[in-house]
């Protein structure tokens, strides 16, 4: 079970890889006004998301910098760092990983997904957060390390890392150095084969499970977890953006000209068309459908713009009328 303070997740927790600079670099002051602003409406003790990945350990370090400038008691912030990215020195003109994403870079990384290399990352966490700890703990995208296997020994071998980087997390856990361990990935199926190995506190699932994809499969697998006392945080409720406007669905470009392109683009219509006549904004729709699934305790949400925190936030009361799904449903925009 998770300590009391975990237990007690709010609905919404914030993701910071704005800090870190993706896509674009932020002045300070923007950050600091974000982080302010989620300190300020936070209904309960906040909750960060952050990684080491996130502009190679700059979230970190920008987090744990604002926190301090505005005078936040470390017992009264929760920090989920997602472990496996150690930083490193800059030696190219951008970082070697995820190229083209993170912006006005001072430093690199490296993966590092093992006992000591997980044990190394939080450790380098920490550091860069200053005063403040990371309480919960998880091996940061596991499904795209066993993606890149080579072969099917490749894939054993990795598989094997994973578990040595939870046994690391296991011992953090028992020295009480960290609260909780729990993982987070893009594909749900890698969390549950962990969770079939591994006693998980908490599990974020990212861009699964949206108004636009919702297997059944996972749904009951949410279920499961949810008997099993396991938190489950929903995030890229959006994905990746494209529901709310954006032209990458999960990260990848849509494209027009394809089959599958044309297909996300008159699901988004269609959507849009029904938000309007209900009047309800796409962002408030796609929350309410990730938020209500039963199992699911909280939605993670990331900004770069401080004034949309308390938007954010209060998404999770806003009332969606029985009679906008029911609408969804029978235009076929919905399966459940």
């Amino acid at each position: 079970m998770l300590s009391q303070d975990i237990e007690t997740i709010p609905p919404v927790i914030f993701g910071t890889s704005g800090l870190g600079n993706i896509y674009e670099a932020l002045p300070f002051e923007r950050k600091l006004a974000i982080v302010e602003q989620c300190i300020k409406h936070s209904p309960g003790i906040p909750v960060f998301d952050s990684a080491g990945k996130y502009g190679a350990g700059l979230s970190l370090e920008v987090l744990g910098q604002c926190l301090e400038e505005l005078n936040v008691d470390p017992c009264q912030v929760i920090i989920n760092n997602k472990l496996g990215w150690y930083q490193t020195e800059l030696t190219t003109p951008e970082p070697t990983f995820e190229k083209g994403i993170w912006i006005d870079m001072k430093n690199d990384a490296v993966q590092k997904i093992s006992y000591q290399g997980i044990i190394d990352c939080f450790e380098q966490g920490n550091e860069l957060l200053g005063k403040y700890n990371s309480d919960m703990v998880s091996v940061h995208d596991p499904d795209e390390y066993l993606a890149a296997a080579k072969d099917e020994m490749d894939a054993k071998k990795r598989y094997q890392d994973i578990m040595d980087a939870y046994r690391a997390l296991g011992d953090l856990k028992r020295q009480g150095r960290a609260k909780s361990i729990g993982i987070g990935s893009k594909d749900w199926t890698v969390i549950k084969r962990i969770a079939q190995d591994i006693q998980l506190d908490w599990v974020m699932i990212a861009n699964s499970l949206t108004a636009h994809s919702h297997p059944k499969d996972l749904i009951d697998f949410i279920g499961k977890l949810k008997d099993k006392g396991v938190t489950v945080i929903n995030s890229a409720v959006f994905n990746g953006g494209f529901l709310i406007g954006s032209n990458f669905y999960n990260y990848v470009e849509v494209n027009a000209e394809t089959e599958r392109g044309r297909e996300l683009l008159a699901w988004r219509e269609q959507f849009y068309a029904l938000c309007e006549e209900f009047a309800i904004t796409p962002a408030e729709a796609c929350f309410n459908f990730g938020f209500n699934i039963k199992g699911v305790s909280s939605v993670a949400l990331s900004t770069t713009k401080p004034e949309k925190v308390k938007g954010n936030i209060e998404m999770a009361t806003k009332q969606i009328p029985q009679t906008f799904w029911d609408a969804m449903r029978e235009k076929g925009l919905i399966q459940i």
